[in-house]
């Protein structure tokens, strides 16, 4: 009898541990997210704010979008939900474009990101100029910031923001900060090798980030959201209390279709972690910035 009370014991610590950390602290609770209204809505217990909505997807853009009116800019489309997985944790979407290129999205949820894989494809005889592509997360809840200033020079939540630049976590707002553009406010990011041409119509930093990845701290400064794409377009500072990296596209030839991938983290704020998982997970990025 005792040695079966000693095996049980075994199997409860062993077998069937309770979700610590490293450093002995219970770990978060697996997140969970559902599309619904346009909307990738990510919930979990511990999860800061309760939700982080996503306006997934924003806007599909035309090339030459920095210095025109935003109407001349996007490509109308409706994104529709194909199927849920029985345990919630896959959702498939398709984006139909106003010129019939089609965008399937599977989205998988994981106990602390979101894993996205796309497939762009243009079936008809005509070149198409979709080029590049907004999902636009609100951190306003995140953040713990007001979303009623969202619109001034400095807004608060953007001091939690943050982008890379030579290879260091910076916040948000960088210096020097624009202030010039068809729109005001907002702040744009383009890496290297994105025509200055093709962005948001949004005062454009000269400062050059040297990663693809962008994200936030919470209020408490505890958890870190952060996301990346690849291909990616710009890293965007929003006027809705919102943080962006939005991916590229590149325009689609007649008969054309690419892959696209991207992510969202909702881990601890350990930035040194972070990085470490996004290169892993972006190998090309790192390899683009040296």
């Amino acid at each position: 009898m005792r040695s079966l009370l000693v095996f049980a014991s075994w199997l409860l610590v062993t077998v069937i541990p309770t979700a610590v950390s490293s450093a002995g602290e219970k770990a978060p609770a697996p997140i969970a997210a559902e599309w619904k209204d346009n909307y990738l809505i990510v919930r979990g217990k511990d999860l800061a704010g309760g939700e982080l909505r996503t306006n997934y997807l924003e806007a599909f853009c035309r090339p030459g979008s920095t210095d025109r009116p935003w109407g001349g800019t996007v490509i109308p489309h409706k994104t529709r939900k194909i199927s849920t997985s029985k345990n919630g944790r896959e959702i498939h979407l398709e984006s139909v474009l106003a010129d019939g290129v089609v965008v399937t999205h599977r989205i998988t949820v994981g106990d602390d990101e979101i894993d996205f894989r796309l497939v762009a494809k243009n079936s008809t005889k005509k070149d198409s100029l979709a080029h590049w592509a907004q999902p636009c997360s609100r951190v306003d809840k995140f953040t713990g910031a007001d979303p009623k200033n969202a619109r001034v020079l400095y807004p608060d939540y953007i001091k939690k923001c943050f982008l890379f630049t030579e290879g260091r976590l910076t916040r948000l707002p960088t210096r020097p900060w624009a202030t010039k553009a068809r729109y005001t406010p907002g702040q744009v990011y383009a890496p290297r090798g994105v025509d200055r041409d093709d962005v948001n119509p949004r005062p454009l930093s000269t400062i050059v980030p040297s990663s693809g990845l962008t994200g936030c701290f919470s209020a408490d400064e505890k958890q870190i959201f952060a996301t990346a794409w690849e291909p990616y377009q710009e890293i965007f500072q929003g006027v809705i209390t919102c943080i962006h990296s939005d991916f590229r596209i590149g325009g689609l030839k007649a008969g054309e279709q690419k892959k696209i991938r991207g992510k969202m983290y909702f881990v601890p704020a350990s930035a040194k972690k972070l990085v470490a998982r996004y290169e892993k997970d972006f190998p090309e990025h790192t390899a683009k910035a040296k």
